[in-house]
């Protein structure tokens, strides 16, 4: 019997890798001789260039660059097996857990560290490059990063915006004619799991804002700053993109990259289950674990568990997803392919003990999910002798 174990990271506990450990273990006390295939998945968020460097045998890089508050860091970035495409997360340089949580502000934080992955790409001489958007902590329309790759953002009085989403309220003129060159002939597929729009009640400010710091104000400042960002960049590039679905993604990161760039926006779990082959992998399963930190109604829109359950659905495979928490909306994927999902948690605990203990919590919950299934299939194996006598 084939088990496929394909979970997405547990975000600030575990990564996808520790979580398919924990979930094999889990399974092995119940299904001791099943063949058990483990498929750590990413959707464009933290695990992506893990993902995608280890199923393409490819290696990872590393190159100082700026956190979202200015500070000079080493972000992780990799180069696939082909030897000539870069992956870059960009929550390795702009990302929320870069900065602690008494000084989270999306009015100031930037993007520009996640523009500096890209020129070390380039740099590089590659020139496809995958960049996952999720987990950042900037909501600036991707300006920052634009202004790492060349392009000038500048007041009424000439001078260059401070770096930050609320700076965008100023701007006045857009000069893209100092872009890098070398971006015209590179493919830059982004890897996105959702589908917000740049602005408005589904934008980047109002979903994304408040998770990033922004109170009820800010979130209004915010997404004005961006629809003014947006008509000057509609003027710019003669591009509008304000609209397209995942326009809103990483604080308007996926905009940005959008206006300033030749990118293409993608599905972020379809292109890495592509890369490690997961259709073959799960054909003949008999059934998948997936699971995420926290469920919720953002899971149904193209999260990682929901895109592994449409590939297994295409082979009727059953699909079940362990989560570290169960939010508002949970139930949702059941419409997606999910067949059920289950929180880890055994009895009430606060969210630090469930982080602290996520890897055991994990494996105890995968325990008890497969004794329900090998029930099950025990209770199919009699029904089918009851039909028969």
């Amino acid at each position: 019997m084939r088990i496929v174990v394909a979970p997405d990271s547990y975000k600030g506990s575990l990564s996808a890798l520790g979580v398919a450990q924990a979930m094999v273990h889990g399974v092995g006390k119940v299904f001791p001789d099943a063949e058990v295939c483990t498929i750590p998945i990413a959707d464009g968020g933290e695990g992506t260039v893990e993902a995608l460097v280890a199923a393409t045998r490819g290696c990872l890089q590393q190159s100082e660059v700026s956190d979202p508050l200015g500070r000079r860091i080493m972000a992780q970035w990799g180069v696939l097996g082909d030897g000539q495409t870069a992956v870059i997360e960009m929550a390795a340089a702009s990302g929320l857990p870069l900065v602690p949580a008494a000084k989270r502000n999306p009015r100031i934080t930037t993007s520009y560290g996640t523009g500096e992955l890209i020129l070390a790409a380039l740099d590089a001489g590659l020139r496809k490059i995958i960049i996952g958007i999720g987990g950042s902590a900037s909501n600036d329309g991707g300006a920052g990063m634009a202004r790492a790759l060349g392009v000038r953002f500048t007041d009424i009085h000439g001078q260059e915006l401070p770096e930050g989403g609320a700076a965008l309220a100023e701007l006045q003129q857009i000069r893209v004619d100092g872009i890098d060159a070398r971006l015209r002939d590179t493919e830059i597929i982004i890897a996105c799991d959702v589908d917000n729009p740049l602005c408005g009640l589904r934008g980047a400010s109002a979903v994304f804002g408040p998770q990033k710091g922004a109170t009820m104000p800010m979130v209004g400042e915010l997404d004005s700053a961006l629809r003014h960002f947006a008509a000057l960049a509609r003027q710019a590039t003669g591009r509008d993109v304000a609209e397209r679905p995942g326009a809103g993604a990483a604080g308007g990161l996926g905009a940005g990259l959008l206006f300033f760039t030749n990118a293409q926006l993608k599905p972020g779990v379809e292109i890495v289950l592509a890369a490690v082959g997961f259709s073959d992998l799960v054909k003949d399963a008999a059934f998948v674990v997936t699971g995420e930190g926290r469920t919720d109604f953002q899971t149904a829109f193209g999260k990682a568990p929901v895109g592994v359950a449409k590939v297994a659905k295409r082979f009727a495979v059953p699909v079940f997803c362990l989560s570290g928490s169960l939010g508002e909306g949970a139930d949702e994927v059941l419409a997606q392919g999910i067949d059920a999902v289950l929180s880890i948690c055994d009895k009430p605990m606060a969210l630090e003990e469930c982080m602290a203990g996520a890897s055991v919590l994990i494996e105890s919950a995968t325990a008890r999910l497969c004794r329900i299934i090998k029930a099950a299939r025990s209770i199919d194996e009699r029904a089918g002798l009851q039909r028969h006598s």
